[in-house]
């Protein structure tokens, strides 16, 4: 069953390949310039290439990703460094420098809140500082790019406004419900969201930052800029369209269980709040299956994507997927088999992609308690010696869960 699981997943990860993804979604006019960024750029990039032919291009990865011979800036991520500032800096610049008649293709996924940085008001080292607490607190990835966004002079639509230019932008959605304005935080689309908002959010998790509370209540006294809202007119001179999302992992994996003849389910491609909450809602619906066959009959593989959240209050290392494992582990009641990985190959800062659960798990003993205390699933998952190691993907469409329940 463990070799089953792990087809199912890199089988998803190829047929939502992002290559193929945006082949599909390129427009047919030839753009005058190409921007990409995010961890599925590259292959973004060399797809609308490979069917235009040469074209100006700006392109920016995360640091140890390949770029496939093209030029690129390699930036930080989850956190921005000095590379953010350059890249987002040149595409500013870029963009500023077109004329009206002009046509952009900017290729969007997932990371490029990381890589394009352009603080307002306050320092990289304060907006570094704020993004890493930010991802600890257990804030989800709308609230965060909430704040991200009004201490941003690239994001929430700002480089739209920079630009007289036309804009198409082609999206991998790594968030849930596939908001474009969540996407790497919004560079070229409307913001409903405010300064006012962003600050609550940072009372809302307790943190001061106060460098970063004096930029945002600046902005709700008026005193600065807010950002792109819907009803501005430079919308006129935008059109997107999303190219791939978390749907299409798990209909291939979904597709894939039914061609080897298993019965499979896709729960939901939006789930999201903590990660041992949703572990345990997993589980119980396992334990329904089992007991009623309700509302499905075993045995069937059940599929769920989305991103959920952690709020890291231990020393120890792992990720969202890691820690939706080890908390299944806890509340099961029975053993089965499950997989969960981040589809770009890197789950947090775990340095994996995610890890499995098999029957020889439970046969271990291992007590969940003291790793969950310490926020260590990776060090729980390395003692079972269940990890998952793929290394970057090449793309970013969330979060990949499989459970087989016999």
């Amino acid at each position: 069953m463990t070799p089953l699981l792990i087809a199912a997943f890199l089988e998803a990860l190829q047929e939502a390949h992002p290559y193929r993804l945006t082949l599909k979604a390129l427009p047919r006019a030839k753009p005058h310039l190409i921007l990409a960024v995010g961890k599925g750029a590259a292959w973004m990039l060399k797809a609308a290439l490979d069917r235009y032919g040469e074209v100006p291009y700006h392109l920016t990865l995360p640091k140890g990703q390949e770029a496939l011979g093209l030029r690129a800036v390699f930036a930080g991520h989850p956190l921005p460094d000095g590379e953010s500032l350059k890249a987002a800096q040149e595409v500013l610049e870029l963009l500023k420098g077109l004329s009206s008649k002009a046509r952009v293709l900017a290729l969007v996924s997932g990371g490029g809140s990381a890589l394009w940085c352009l603080p307002q008001g306050i320092s990289l080292e304060e907006k570094r500082a704020l993004t890493e607490a930010l991802l600890k607190s257990g804030a989800s990835i709308k609230e965060i790019n909430t704040v991200r966004k009004h201490l941003s002079r690239a994001k929430g639509g700002r480089l739209l406004l920079a630009t007289p230019a036309r804009v198409q932008v082609l999206l991998l959605s790594d968030v849930p419900g596939d908001d474009p304005g969540v996407i790497a935080s919004g560079p070229f689309h409307p913001d409903p969201s405010t300064y006012l908002e962003a600050l609550s959010i940072l009372d809302r998790y307790g943190l001061a930052f106060p460098e970063a509370r004096r930029v945002l209540e600046a902005g709700v006294q008026g005193r600065l800029l807010e950002t792109l809202k819907p009803q501005d007119p430079a919308l006129m001179r935008l059109a997107y369209r999303i190219a791939g999302r978390n749907l299409d992992l798990l209909k291939a994996a979904q597709n894939f269980l039914r061609r080897q003849g298993h019965r499979a389910v896709i729960l939901s491609d939006r789930f999201g709040g903590e990660a041992r909450a949703l572990a345990r809602f997993h589980a119980e619906l396992v334990e329904t299956v089992r007991a009623h066959g309700l509302p499905f009959k075993p045995p069937l593989f059940l599929l769920s994507g989305g991103e959920a959240q952690v709020q890291v209050r231990g020393k120890g290392k792992g990720g969202r997927n890691l820690e939706f494992l080890l908390s299944l582990y806890a509340h099961l009641e029975a053993p089965l088999y499950a997989l969960a990985a981040d589809s770009d190959g890197l789950d947090g800062p775990s340095g994996v992609a995610g890890a499995l659960l098999t029957p020889e798990v439970w046969e271990l003993g291992l007590d969940p308690r003291p790793f969950l205390e310490a926020n260590d699933s990776l060090g729980f998952f390395e003692q079972a010696g269940t990890l998952l190691h793929t290394g970057p993907t090449g793309t970013n469409l969330n979060d990949f869960r499989l459970l087989f329940v016999d």
